[in-house]
């Protein structure tokens, strides 16, 4: 993808975020944020008993990095597996973003794929049904 395309994906997603809004009822709650810049989210994930995610939201607020990043990395898991989502790694936001973008903003590139990350983990040891416990960073 050119640089040009890539660019208007991000600005598209930041305008229409996908997956935007709380899942009151989902399996895991998590928040993140980057204390710094102000970036804030919130990842909901929900998946079957086969572990694979048939609903994923994101609530939050911040720049277009972080908030484009987070629907674009949550529209890219919907229909994953728990254990697909685990073992993906850092570069799959740098194959969605841009290597130029994510050195430029690694904390916000990377904020709702840590976050994402970590509800994952959470849901699939067994410890998030129900719960709002546990926050991610960008780092």
């Amino acid at each position: 993808m050119d640089r040009e395309t890539r660019i208007a994906v991000l600005v598209d997603h930041y305008q229409r975020p996908r997956h935007k809004g709380a899942l009151e009822d989902a399996d895991a709650r998590v928040p993140g944020g980057n204390p710094g810049c102000g970036d804030v989210i919130t990842v909901y994930v929900d998946a079957d008993e086969d572990g694979v995610v048939r609903r994923l939201s994101f609530e939050g607020e911040g720049c277009m990095v972080s908030q484009a990043g987070t629907s674009l990395i949550l529209e890219k898991a919907l229909g994953m597996t728990l254990s697909e989502i685990e073992e993906m790694p850092p570069e799959a936001i740098t194959d969605i973003l841009g290597k130029r973008l994510v050195m430029t903003r690694p904390n916000c590139a990377h904020l709702g794929f840590n976050t994402l990350k970590l509800a994952v983990r959470k849901l699939a040891a067994g410890d998030m049904r129900g719960s709002g416990h546990g926050e991610a960073t960008a780092d």
